[in-house]
């Protein structure tokens, strides 16, 4: 189970996201974007050497509060080839200094997203050790099993970050997410899986989304 050290991260997590998200297809707002950390959850690497973290990053500067998915991994050295996902480096008070990436290119990052999707992973909490994330829910409808082990090669669009896998299936990471009614959130139509969490909104309540989608090709 992965470890949270409660430390401090110079610059921060936000701070790195303030200057990477204005540079995405997908982001909505302008150059100078006032974040928060509102939620998310983790997901364990089972070598215990990647920090795995679905964050719900949530721009403040308009009234009407932009939330967005950012998957990110935490590695202790460089991934290989991976230089263009590279959100930043952190100084971590613990672990020392921590590369941060866009998680959709992370391999160690997708396998344990699809291993989610299949019921072989639990979401976990995404500040306490050893606590599974029990607000966050999944699917899978699909026969077969769901491949790992791929080196993954996402696209980001307008509406997110599509990402192929192996059996012909694609994965839709929905990075600016659209808050729902329904609790639990229910797999979108056509959907062969999905992921879906809360976080909370501005006048306290839990807003809740569909964080992720696995289709057809």
């Amino acid at each position: 189970m992965a470890v949270i050290h409660h430390t401090t991260l110079k610059p921060t997590k936000v701070e790195l996201l303030a200057g990477w998200l204005p540079t995405r297809p997908w982001y909505r707002g302008g150059p100078d974007p006032v974040l928060e950390k509102s939620g998310g959850f983790r997901l364990d690497d089972p070598e215990g050497e990647v920090g795995i973290e679905f964050m719900v990053a949530t721009d403040t500067t308009d009234p009407e509060r932009t939330a967005y998915l950012v998957p990110l991994t935490y590695r202790g050295a460089p991934l290989d080839g991976a230089e263009h996902a590279l959100v930043g480096t952190t100084e971590h008070g613990v672990l020392g200094t921590r590369w941060v990436y866009d998680g959709c290119h992370d391999p160690v990052l997708t396998d344990e997203l699809l291993s989610l999707i299949a019921g072989r992973a639990q979401a976990m909490a995404q500040s306490v050790s050893d606590t599974p994330d029990h607000e966050v829910t999944r699917s899978h409808t699909g026969s077969g099993e769901i491949p790992a082990g791929f080196t993954p090669e996402p696209a980001d669009d307008r509406d997110g970050t599509r990402l192929p896998v192996p059996d012909g299936t694609v994965l839709r990471i929905h990075r600016v997410l659209s808050p729902v009614a329904d609790n639990p959130p229910p797999a979108p139509r056509g959907a062969l899986g999905h992921v879906a969490g809360g976080w909370p909104g501005a006048d306290d309540g839990r807003l809740r989304a569909v964080f992720v989608t696995l289709r057809p090709a």
